[in-house]
């Protein structure tokens, strides 16, 4: 480069010589020649003019020495190369030259006529011809200009000279160690200075020069310090760090990654990352590197990633695009986080999402995920489906009484028996509480289900000892079939689910296939169910009184208050099916409390008529509705009316007592002592009729109409049974100071059987059958009333109506 820089400074100075300064040398010349030629041609014409007049006498005379002479002194002249003098009279000349070879050389000749001044006049006697070199670059007379010359173009080598050196010494110099500090920095990390000090401009660019040599040193320590903590951290970041290029080539990897990975450094550089991954996963790595090079969201893929010792991590992938240098290359710096414990974890929070804790088996949730998947796989090979839903009868009493614990040990126990009976491609769950679910997929799905739920049912019956008690339940089943009987999971779910309460209505410990009939009673019952709840709403439910008579009298002792639900379209609704699915629907309390509201109203408004104004009128109560709040209710409704306490008869069946529930004694209780009558509803028909009676505050015992219509029986055996159980409860209610009545009186046979007995009140259809309040005031209104001596209406005895 310095060479370059002096070889061009000095052609530009040849330039500028040969530009300007040659030019000039070359103007002097001519200029010079110019004039010398006009000089010498002027002296020439003075040298010619004075010797033509001198010449003449000499001639006129013929005096050739003196013509010799004077033509020798004119060819003396320096200027002068030749001379010829010529005689006109006989044409003869005379001629000198300077040289030899003067009269050869290229000159020019000037003539001037010779002229005698003689007595008769003027003469032409001869003529004078002298001959000058003709001008050329370099003229004897040139010695000054040369000398000029010769000096100029000294001064002129002497200043190149100088420029030269000049230049060299004040910017070749500096610009040769300029150049050598600069390329002594292309070494990574050499930094020197330029050691040159000056006030010019040379100097500033050294300072300068100096000055960011020691900025980019500074710089370039920061970078490096920066660029070693940056290298530090990405190896001992405690995460799997790692860089691609654009081809997916492994082109750094973090320490920690080698540590967790198990291999070396120069093995893994240069590798494709996909090429550490299973098979299964390359799937979704290649669709997460199309969606990464689409820019299409964030999607973050798990893979599973092989080691170098085999182990297999399953591990999160993240990357970010970044350049290199300054607008390079791209590449992407990821970060793999091994997430095998999550997954594991995830694993074990499904597995536990989907298993009951207790029994180990599917729960609702898994069994529904398996239920789909059992279908997918009918409908894709063929074959039928069988799903059986399994609820264990009176095991709520053995949690009640005996507690969860008891309750515990049985379901594991049953669900141990019930997964004895089935198949290896069988599916059990537990869906909650004492319910089961199987899934049978067969060609003959209803064979394989009915054999394998009579084994269940069977099992389940064999008695399960636990500390000494020994406990025993019974399995009711409902069994519906896919495709024949549904056409998805949650249609086969609700029918196995119909024929499961249809066998549990039905006598339960068996199983039950699912029927038409079973959706036309589900429908019913939702009908019912919505009827209940527009009922309450607009008011549709009646409370019609039964009258009871004392029988010895054949007077009305009360009535018994029963409920009707008149529909507006469907007319009076019988009261089982409202009852039933008013207590399976939750909806049995609001009834009960629409049926006191009616009863006590329409006992205050009978109660206007004086020959009624004293008769008691019973209620049933539903189990559902004996909460520690009935007393206060049942007191607040009674004092708004009017009317005594003692006036309601409330009646209870066994199924109030056998809840178990501690709550009901204090709930007798607290109606007895509110002075409300408690009657026992269907005496005979349970299994611990005589100790309730025992163990509760009870005033009335009112025996079952079963008791009562085998008093009439063609067979004298029966009849005389039915007689004495009669005659037993009558003494045993007498002895508990509780009066006796006896329902479902249908004949006069019936009324005067029980009569002899010493039976004190009956009921029945017998006496009249339930009607509504408008038709009880109609008959017993004082204008209508036929009285006996007692006063007592005796019209309804013997009246079917």
């Amino acid at each position: 480069m310095t060479n370059s820089v002096q070889n061009r400074f000095i052609a530009i100075i040849l330039a500028a010589l040969v530009v300007l300064v040659m030019p000039l040398f070359l103007l002097f010349f001519y200029v010079s020649g110019e004039r010398a030629s006009r000089e010498s041609m002027e002296h020439a014409q003075i040298v010619l003019a004075a010797n033509a007049q001198a010449l003449g006498k000499p001639l006129w005379d013929f005096d050739n020495e003196s013509v010799k002479q004077l033509a020798a002194t004119i060819a003396s002249d320096p200027a002068i190369i030749a001379v010829k003098v010529t005689e006109a009279a006989n044409n003869t000349s005379t001629s000198f030259a300077s040289t030899p070879n003067a009269l050869q050389a290229d000159t020019i000749s000037l003539s001037a006529p010779i002229d005698y001044h003689s007595p008769d006049g003027i003469r032409r006697v001869g003529s004078l011809t002298v001959s000058i070199a003709k001008p050329g670059f370099l003229s004897d007379n040139q010695s000054e200009e040369l000398s000029l010359i010769g000096i100029f173009a000294i001064a002129v080598l002497i200043i190149t000279a100088a420029a030269i050196l000049g230049s060299r010494i004040m910017i070749l110099r500096p610009l040769e160690k300029l150049t050598k500090a600069i390329r002594a920095t292309r070494v990574p990390g050499a930094r020197h200075t330029v050691e040159f000090s000056s006030s010019d401009e040379m100097g500033e660019l050294a300072a300068n020069f100096n000055q960011m040599q020691a900025r980019l040193a500074k710089e370039e320590q920061e970078l490096k310090q920066a660029h070693d903590r940056a290298t530090t951290t990405y190896n001992l970041t405690p995460a799997k760090l790692y860089t691609v290029d654009e081809n997916d080539r492994l082109i750094a990897v973090s320490d920690y990654w080698l540590l967790a990975t198990g291999y070396r450094r120069e093995d893994v550089i240069g590798r494709a990352f996909s090429s550490f991954l299973q098979p299964e996963s390359l799937p979704a790595y290649t669709e997460y590197k199309l969606k990464a090079a689409q820019l299409q969201g964030d999607y973050n893929p798990t893979v599973k990633f092989c080691c170098a010792d085999a182990r297999v991590m399953d591990v999160l992938i993240k990357e970010v695009p970044m350049q290199e240098d300054n607008g390079g290359r791209v590449v992407n710096l990821a970060v793999m986080t091994d997430v095998t414990e999550l997954k594991d974890a995830e694993q074990r929070n499904r597995l536990q999402a989907i298993t009951d804790h207790l029994t180990g088996l599917l729960n609702r949730q898994g069994f529904e995920n398996e239920l789909d998947k059992v279908l997918a796989e009918v409908n894709e090979n063929g074959g039928e489906l069988a799903c059986l839903l399994i609820d264990l009868d009176r095991f709520k009493a053995i949690n009640d009484n005996l507690g969860h614990a008891y309750g515990d040990k049985v379901l594991r126990t049953i669900s141990n028996r019930i997964r004895d009976q089935l198949r290896a491609q069988d599916r059990i769950a537990r869906l909650g509480g004492d319910e089961f679910a199987v899934l049978v997929p067969a060609k003959d799905a209803e064979k394989a289900a009915t054999a394998i739920a009579e084994r269940i049912v069977d099992v389940c019956e064999a008695p399960i000892l636990a500390d000494g008690h020994e406990l025993s339940v019974s399995a009711s089943v409902g069994i519906a079939l896919y495709p024949a009987q549904a056409s998805s999971a949650g249609e086969l779910l609700l029918r196995s689910d119909m024929a499961m309460y249809v066998r549990k209505h039905n006598g339960k410990n068996g199983a039950e296939l699912f029927n038409l009939d079973m959706v036309k009673a589900a429908r019913e019952k939702a009908d019912i169910s919505a009827w209940i709840d527009q009922g309450l709403r607009d008011d549709w439910f009646e409370a019609h009184m039964q009258p009871v008579m004392k029988l010895p009298t054949q007077t009305l002792a009360g009535f018994e208050c029963l409920l009707r639900l008149n529909h507006p379209e469907h007319g009076l609704i019988p009261p089982g099916r409202i009852i039933a699915v008013a207590e399976e629907n939750g909806s049995i309390r609001r009834v009960g409390d629409r049926m006191f509201e009616k009863a006590i109203s329409q006992m205050a408004e009978l109660s206007a008529i004086p020959a009624l104004s004293q008769t008691r009128f019973a209620v049933n109560v539903s189990p559902l509705q004996f909460t520690p709040d009935l007393p206060p209710r049942l007191a607040h409704l009674m004092m708004k009316a009017g009317l005594a306490p003692q006036r309601l008869v409330l009646e209870i069946t066994e199924a109030v007592l056998m809840h178990a529930n501690p709550d009901i004694g204090k709930v007798l209780a607290a109606i007895h002592e509110c002075g409300f009558k408690i009657a026992m509803d269907d005496f005979g028909t349970g299994y611990s009729s005589l100790s309730y009676l025992l163990r509760y505050p009870f005033n009335i015992v009112k025996i079952d109409q079963s008791f009562i219509s085998s008093l009439t029986s063609t067979a004298p055996e029966i009849a005389e049974r039915s007689r004495k159980l009669i005659e037993g409860i009558r003494a045993i209610s007498q002895q508990m100071n509780c009066q006796v009545v006896a329902e479902g009186v249908e004949t006069r046979e019936q009324a005067e059987a029980l009569l002899s007995l010493d039976i004190e009140f009956g009921q029945g259809y017998h006496f009249g059958r339930p009607q509504p309040v408008a038709e009880i005031i109609r008959q017993y209104a004082p204008a209508n009333m036929q009285q006996t001596a007692g006063g007592l209406p005796t019209r309804l005895i013997g009246d079917p109506t």
